[in-house]
């Protein structure tokens, strides 16, 4: 190794351990020269390096200073098993790849960076989104696509806008994603309730709410379902389409994992919609980075004003910066190869829990496990409270989520745990779910009543 790879290791070092604090100033270039014994231009050349790669930056006249912050890998408490994170797992984004289109972004789009652009988002970017949401049989127009800063924002605004069917309460599948609970009853709307189940919904008892409960949309995640992680079949998907067409009702479709389906012939709803009551919304988060606060909704023509408006009113424009880069990320086929990457890796993930439930979970614990997707939903018997089992389980360093709070407050709750993958390895989920086997079968000894002998004495 020569000397210039050494002091450049050695200021790494330094950075990475945080003997150097972010902000703090480096040895300067003669104290180098000295300590390694090198000539200057060696020095320099090893902070020229380190600058480049946004580790230093250098002030005229002062010298040079530190960027990097400490490092905070591995924040997780050792043997901590996760089954509750629905953020993806850091171990696995794509970070270097993105810095490249953030830096190309810079260049090419300085002058529109940092100033208030469309509150739709940026045009160049929506046309390319709408090529990219063709490959999912989503055809639209980039007039019609609205950028937005995370789905959640688009479900927020959809959740209090008026619709043109005039209409004012929103049918929401019980489980449901907790962030669309969550806003319903943070903005007092008013909402009713349809079960899902792993086989979909019951499309008679849809249609009763379409025809009879004053419906503004109908809020679903067709595929991967959070929390249940189960897909319509493309017949109910078809027949939701029809109802929403027969009687103005809305869909607002949350395709959030649309990237992860390993199925290519599996389309939307959107897709069957010729009438035009659909929304589309399409998230970057779990497959990409949920910093980039980024997520597209697709709005019929009779919706893209109104919607404007109400973005505009909450926060001008989404970011600028994300949306160049992503939109950079997107046409030189690194998103395509990155999420082809993510669904062979969950998919491997979602095998290796279907093999350790079967395994390792007694018969009283019912669970349904999806080819694809993050989350698996594990059914309890009454007599096991998903809460009780989820505090010994943390007691254990396992976490899961109980699903009574992806239930409206008027709805029936059901009793179970929500099991994520996303921020487990092969070896985590063989050692958690034998885990919550274990812990399940010692919590169900002791409610099980003993059998008592009665002996008669004659």
């Amino acid at each position: 190794m020569n000397k210039y790879e050494i002091v450049k290791g050695y200021i790494k070092e330094q950075l990475h351990s945080g003997k150097i604090k972010p902000g703090g100033k480096l040895p300067s270039i003669r104290e180098i020269s000295i300590q390694f014994s090198c000539s200057k231009n060696t020095a320099i050349r090893a902070y020229h390096d380190l600058e480049k790669e946004h580790l230093i930056y250098s002030v005229p006249k002062s010298g040079y200073y530190a960027v990097l912050r400490a490092s905070t890998m591995n924040l997780q408490p050792p043997g901590l098993i996760d089954f509750s994170s629905a953020s993806p797992d850091p171990d696995v984004m794509p970070y270097e790849d993105f810095q490249h289109c953030l830096n190309r972004a810079i260049e090419l789009y300085q002058d529109q960076l940092f100033s208030y652009s469309d509150p739709q988002g940026f045009f160049s970017l929506r046309k390319e989104l709408s090529k990219h949401l063709a490959i999912s049989q989503v055809f639209t127009r980039p007039e019609q696509i609205c950028m937005v800063s995370g789905a959640q924002q688009a479900l927020h605004l959809l959740t209090v806008m008026p619709f043109p069917n005039g209409k004012s309460t929103i049918l929401v599948e019980q489980p449901a994603y907790y962030g669309m609970i969550r806003s319903i009853e943070l903005l007092g709307v008013r909402a009713v309730g349809i079960r899902r189940t792993k086989e979909g919904i019951d499309l008679k008892e849809l249609e009763r709410h379409f025809r009879s409960n004053h419906i503004k949309f109908f809020y679903t995640v067709p595929r991967f379902h959070n929390p249940l992680g189960t897909s319509f079949s493309q017949e109910q998907k078809k027949q939701i389409a029809r109802l929403a067409e027969k009687y103005d009702v809305y869909i607002v479709e949350d395709d959030y994992l649309a990237d992860l389906e390993m199925d290519r012939k599996a389309d939307p709803i959107y897709s069957y919609d010729p009438s035009g009551h659909t929304i589309y919304i399409k998230s970057f988060s779990k497959v990409m980075l949920p910093g980039l606060r980024l997520a597209a909704a697709v709005l019929p023509q009779s919706l893209i004003e109104t919607f404007r408006m109400f973005k505009s009113s909450c926060d001008l424009s989404s970011t600028a910066l994300s949306q160049a880069a992503l939109e950079i990320f997107l046409n030189c086929g690194m998103f395509n190869r990155h999420t082809e990457y993510m669904r062979n890796r969950y998919h491997k993930r979602m095998e290796i829990l279907r093999n350790a439930c079967n395994q390792w979970l007694p018969s009283e614990l019912s669970v349904h496990v999806p080819e694809g997707g993050i989350f698996s939903r594990m059914v309890l018997p009454d007599q096991l409270p998903a809460i009780d089992l989820a505090a010994t389980l943390k007691q254990q360093n396992v976490l899961v989520v109980p699903t009574n709070r992806s239930f409206l407050k008027t709805f029936p709750k059901e009793n179970g745990l929500r099991i994520s993958i996303i921020h487990t390895n092969e070896a985590q989920i063989e050692s958690g779910i034998r885990l919550i086997g274990e812990a399940a079968e010692q919590l169900l000894s002791r409610t099980t009543p003993e059998t008592v002998s009665v002996i008669d004495w004659v």
